[in-house]
């Protein structure tokens, strides 16, 4: 028996998520099971506009947002996604990959559209 989920599940299921969970954390490592590992000087969120999930189980950032004066010199390699804008507020809902150059104290980082990617294993 195939496990994992259904194209068309997968699709719904992520789409509900990033839609419950916008707001973007930037962490320099895997953020864990709670979402708290490994989280970036950055404190701020930013809230992400997200792509309808296909049926590839992927779902990606349709629009590019940015952090100005960044705070820290670091290199963010994973994000999570929060249901409250507000640093240390919210719950926890997704985490996945984020594809950026690295960042120096003060500049601005930007997340390119596609360059924020939550995903679920189909069904195989």
């Amino acid at each position: 028996m195939a496990e994992g989920w259904g194209p068309n599940g997968a699709g719904t299921a992520l789409d509900a998520l990033v839609a419950a969970y916008p707001h973007v954390k930037l962490h320099i490592g895997a953020p864990g099971a709670a979402g708290t590992s490994n989280p970036a000087t950055e404190t701020i969120r930013k809230t992400a506009a997200w792509n309808a999930t296909g049926t590839d189980g992927i779902v990606e950032n349709s629009a590019a947002f940015s952090w100005t004066a960044i705070a820290g010199s670091q290199d963010a390699t994973h994000a999570t996604g929060w249901s409250s804008v507000t640093h240390g507020a919210g719950n926890f809902g997704w985490s996945g990959t984020v594809t950026a150059n690295a960042y120096v104290a003060g500049d601005t980082y930007e997340v390119a559209i596609g360059g924020l990617v939550v995903s679920v294993p189909l069904a195989s």
